[in-house]
């Protein structure tokens, strides 16, 4: 299977469990790897043939402004769900970071892999 990344993708967002998250938008970070269905763009050289990272990222940034969530859990479920299904990817892997969310930690985030990646 052929893979899409995107690494370090950041987004503005309302998220968190306590009132104090949710004042104001924080920015987060994602790292994308989408399962591309086909190995057609590699022999076509087609946009049409492949999914768009841009549109991708377009997306996403609209499904944060629109959505807000509790838990970074959800937030990646629900990017994958997006990606799946209005891209067609048969694999996704979203990682959500949140960054300086708490004393002394760098980064805090979830990792979640959705759909059926060949072996």
């Amino acid at each position: 299977m052929d893979i899409i990344f995107l690494r370090e993708v950041r987004v503005e967002t309302v998220i968190g469990v306590y009132e104090w998250e949710r004042r104001a938008p924080q920015t987060i970070e994602l790292d994308l790897e989408i399962g591309i269905p086909s190995e057609q763009p590699c022999h076509s050289d087609n946009i049409g043939d492949t999914i768009h990272y841009g549109v991708v990222v377009e997306r996403v940034r609209a499904l944060l402004a629109a959505e807000h969530f509790l838990l970074i859990e959800a937030l990646a479920e629900r990017i994958a769900k997006l990606i799946r299904e209005e891209f067609g990817a048969p694999w996704v892997k979203v990682a959500v970071t949140k960054l300086g969310i708490l004393p002394g930690v760098k980064r805090v985030g979830v990792m979640i892999e959705r759909g059926h990646r060949p072996r």
